[in-house]
């Protein structure tokens, strides 16, 4: 592990514990002295998002993040609940074990755990997600609220 500071790759581990990123790793340098955070987390098989109109995708995590975040935007929600929901919602999909998914099927996954923790958040994800074109499209998914 390189220094961040100094560039040295000698460096020790002070702590070592386990967090939502994988397992979080307290380092010093060797020669600076100073310390660092690194996170491990385990390399697991990717897969692939098959999206509407046939095309695939290597799966990103970090799509949906944007997505989430973005859903709860300005919303009274703590960021590691947001976090521990992202984590449930990738590990699923790994379990599923399948080396395709297809996008509406995280759409779906993503729209239940969001309908659970906030609804604003469930109808902003919805309004795009399902491209609502009009005012008629929200007061139909508000009614089923």
């Amino acid at each position: 592990m390189e220094c961040p500071y100094c560039g040295n790759s000698a460096s020790k581990v002070t702590d070592k514990r386990p967090s939502p990123l994988g397992i979080r790793r307290r380092r010093e340098c060797l020669k600076c002295e100073k310390r660092f955070t690194t996170h491990e987390k385990a390399d697991t098989s990717d897969f692939y998002v098959v999206k509407k109109d046939g095309s695939r995708e290597k799966f990103s995590r970090e799509k949906l993040e944007r997505g989430a975040f973005k859903a709860f935007e300005k919303r009274p929600i703590e960021k590691e609940k947001i976090d521990k929901m992202i984590n449930e919602i990738e590990e699923q999909l790994r379990r599923k074990g399948e080396k395709e998914i297809k996008s509406s099927t995280i759409g779906e996954i993503v729209m239940k755990r969001l309908k659970k923790i906030d609804n604003i958040a469930y109808i902003r994800f919805a309004s795009v997600y399902r491209n609502f074109q009009d005012v008629r499209d929200f007061k139909r998914e508000l009614k089923e609220l």
